[in-house]
Formats: structure tokens, sequence, C-alpha cells
């Protein structure tokens, strides 16, 4: 079951404080293991996000098919359909969509194969708190953070990386040439 987590009354100033007179962004957070769920969701919705759940890629699929997001951020390794198949879905039915791939297992060999497939960032586990308020802020604002078409045969991908204290990450911004 999709669970939808917006921010309450109590947050709604820091939340008009952070966006103006923008609406907060829609985050969509993927992940089988629930304690990593509720932790990414209370963590992104007090950064004034507004942020849903699901527990396996089918469930994301039908989420994202049916709900407005800025924002996926997925694990890998889950039931039903993994991180990698959700990604190739999503990059079959063509949405414009930044994908972050938080996993303990990130699939470089795949990426490699299938450039396509690559997220706009990564997020190794374990990662901190800042780690990912930095990585989702990235993705957020890099313009065309988004990977073009899948059809595009060549692809040029630019990466920063982000190490420190708080945690290491990687923003890649793939496009077509």
């Amino acid at each position: 079951m999709i669970k939808n987590n917006i921010c309450s009354a109590d947050s709604s100033a820091s939340t008009a404080a952070a966006f103006g007179e923008h609406s907060p962004q829609r985050i969509l957070v993927v992940d089988y293991n629930e304690d990593i769920r509720r932790l990414n969701m209370e963590i992104l919705s007090n950064s004034g996000y507004v942020v849903d759940s699901a527990e396996d890629g089918d469930m994301a699929w039908n989420a994202l098919r049916t709900g407005g997001y800025d924002l996926l951020i997925t694990g890998n390794k889950m039931p039903k359909m993994s991180g990698l198949e959700l990604l190739k879905k999503i990059r079959d039915s063509h949405m414009s969509l930044p994908v972050i791939m938080a996993s303990g297992m990130i699939p470089t060999e795949a990426f490699a194969q299938s450039p396509s497939l690559r997220p706009t960032a990564t997020l190794s586990k374990p990662y901190t708190v800042a780690a990912l308020l930095n990585v989702v802020r990235d993705v957020l604002r890099v313009p065309g953070a988004m990977p073009a078409q899948p059809a595009r045969p060549q692809w040029k991908r630019s990466e920063r990386k982000h190490e420190g204290r708080q945690g290491a990450h990687t923003l890649s911004t793939v496009s077509a040439q």
C-alpha cells in the first residue's frame, strides 16, 4: 500500500518559507526496509518535501503512473520488482523523472552495459542524513538532470563527487549528445 506523508499543519510555516510561492516538490521513496522508508520519509518531509512511499518496485510503478512526482528515490534489491527493473520501466515509458538509487549494491555493471538505465544520482548505503539531503537538493536543483530519451544512441555523462565527514554520494548527469 502506498503511504502518504504530507507535511502537517505544524510544519506548514517552514514549508512555505522554504518554497516561497512555489508548491513543495513531491518525492516517492521506495525501499523494502520499512525502517529506512519511514526514516527517509521523516527526514524529507521535515525538510519541506511532500513524500509518499512504496515497499517495492511494483507498488512504486503504480504510484508513478498516477502521481506527479518530481523525484524518485529507490533501493535496488526489492521483492516483486527491483530498482533496476523499475528504472527500465520508467525509461521505456519515457517518463521525465530524476531518479536517485540508494542501495548497498549499486548495479554499476548493468549501468555500464545499458547507459540509458543510469539513475540521475546514486547514494551508497549506509548514508548520513546530510548526504541524503545534499544529493536530493543537488538532483532537484540541476537543470536537465534527467537523462534524455533512452532511444538515443550516444550518451554524455558528467559526474560530481561529494565526499566528506557527512558521507559520500555521486551526482551523475546523463544527456544525449
